[in-house]
């Protein structure tokens, strides 16, 4: 008896022993080679505080009406509030996992009397029992373990997924605030121009009637102002859209939102022309896809665990008036000790197709990270290229919009003198209002640029 009890013993540490060598007590680590290997090593320098992904939302958007609206849908957002959901469900999912550790205790009281041949029922003929049991596996091979751990990962994963969440809904209020400003912008302008070219309607009438032109002149300058009229309920359309989208990320009823189209908000400058990889390291998608990496590691890790026996002990105990085939009144004490080791036998192979599929999982799983560090990556890139050009491109067309002012002013004065010609002013006017439109086109562009960055640096911490 001593002797096969130190078998035993020897058998299970011996297994333990094998069972550490394969790791599956080991905590996650980044694999040491390639982008993961690289990322690894970016997340180990210092952050940097003044970092513009790093900087909180209202500094980089000073504009007190869009800080109010961001506000709002941070507080009322749908999806928003769904990724929170997830993290409590994540959290409870690693509760559970923490609360395996524990032994179960279940109490199953029953209780029974029978009649034979007609005998009476009486007090002393019910027997009952009072058992509670309580059972505990022992987590000598990790299986516990790796599910705490994967669970644990879950969280962080879910937790990453919410900021990506957060920061596409700060970026997507702003978005929608700067497109209802510079629509409200173009309105201005098409209002503007259209008074204008009112008047060249009727200059053009008065030197018809001097002799200077003919009914050409009026019928050109007619159309013109006609086609300019068509565009203004486009832009109210797209105003009245614009702002339906920004009801539905404020989870508010459909209505109009008030804009500062004053404001010139002024974005933080990003100088440098490289992105260093530290960066793209604390985007939450990548952060996501790392924790997916990590839940197929323990994934695999369980796989293996399930080559490896389970042992448990149990404890059942309780109060009973049946005992040794008789009811006795009162009742005694009972309790039992056991202990149980399974091993797979017959199971193996499929415990090894099992383990084959884990580790595949995981390589997909490495890819998918490898792959989100360079999308990453060139989003970072895009959109800083995006920034910096828009801003070359609006200082340009500020000098056009200049410049053809003072042409309209020009062919006016000419004009009035008889050196120009109407298809010269017509001409003027109409470059002036394409100018316009496309300065204020672009400087949507530029902001819009200066959100992508911002929401791809991993910004709205």
């Amino acid at each position: 008896m001593k002797i096969s009890k130190y078998i035993s013993v020897v058998l299970v540490v011996a297994i333990a022993t094998t069972a550490t060598g394969c790791h599956i007590y080991k905590k996650f680590e980044m694999p040491d080679e390639g982008v993961a290997k690289e990322v690894a090593e970016a997340q180990k320098e210092p952050i940097d505080s003044t970092a513009l992904g790093n900087l909180k939302w209202d500094e980089v958007f000073t504009d007190p009406q869009l800080q109010a609206l961001i506000q709002i849908a941070l507080d009322n957002n749908v999806d928003l509030e769904n990724a929170r959901l997830n993290v409590e469900i994540a959290n409870a999912q690693l509760l559970g996992s923490k609360l395996s550790y524990l032994p179960s205790v279940a109490l199953t009281p029953n209780g029974g009397t029978a009649s034979y041949g007609g005998s009476k029922i009486t007090r002393d003929t019910w027997q009952y029992t009072i058992p509670a049991t309580a059972s505990w596996e022992l987590d000598l091979f990790g299986k516990l373990l790796n599910g705490k751990r994967s669970a644990q990962a879950a969280v962080l994963q879910s937790e990453a997924y919410r900021q990506a969440v957060r920061s596409q809904i700060i970026g997507g209020v702003a978005n929608c605030y700067y497109t209802i400003v510079m629509l409200q912008q173009q309105l201005q302008i098409l209002n503007e121009t259209s008074a204008i070219w009112k008047e060249s309607i009727t200059t053009m009438q008065d030197l018809k009637e001097a002799g200077r032109f003919n009914e050409v002149a009026v019928v050109q300058s007619k159309a013109n102002y006609s086609s300019l009229l068509a565009t203004i309920p486009q832009i109210e359309m797209s105003i009245h859209e614009a702002q339906n989208s920004l009801s539905l990320l404020l989870n508010r009823q459909l209505q109009s939102w008030q804009v500062d189209a004053s404001y010139t908000p002024v974005f933080p400058k990003y100088m440098e022309n490289d992105i260093p990889l530290k960066y793209v390291a604390s985007r939450p998608d990548v952060q996501a896809a790392e924790q997916s990496l990590a839940m197929a590691y323990y994934a695999t890790n369980s796989a293996r665990a399930a080559f490896y026996p389970t042992i448990a002990l149990s404890v059942n105990g309780g109060f009973t008036n049946y005992v040794g085939g008789m009811i006795s009144n009162p009742g005694s004490w009972f309790y039992q000790l056991a202990g149980q080791l399974a091993a797979p036998l017959f199971s193996r192979g499929q415990n090894i197709a099992t383990l084959k599929a884990a580790k595949a999982r995981q390589e997909q799983s490495l890819n998918n990270f490898e792959y989100t560090v360079l999308a990453a990556g060139a989003e970072v890139s895009d959109a800083l290229v995006a920034y910096n050009k828009n801003l070359e491109r609006a200082s340009q067309l500020e000098a056009q919009v200049g410049y053809l002012k003072q042409a309209v002013e020009y062919n006016n004065d000419l004009l009035k003198y008889g050196t120009a010609t109407y298809l010269e002013v017509l001409t003027a006017q109409q470059s002036l209002l394409n100018a316009q439109i496309s300065q204020a086109q672009c400087q949507l562009s530029a902001r819009q640029a200066a959100i992508s960055l911002y929401q791809s640096l991993g910004g709205g911490r």
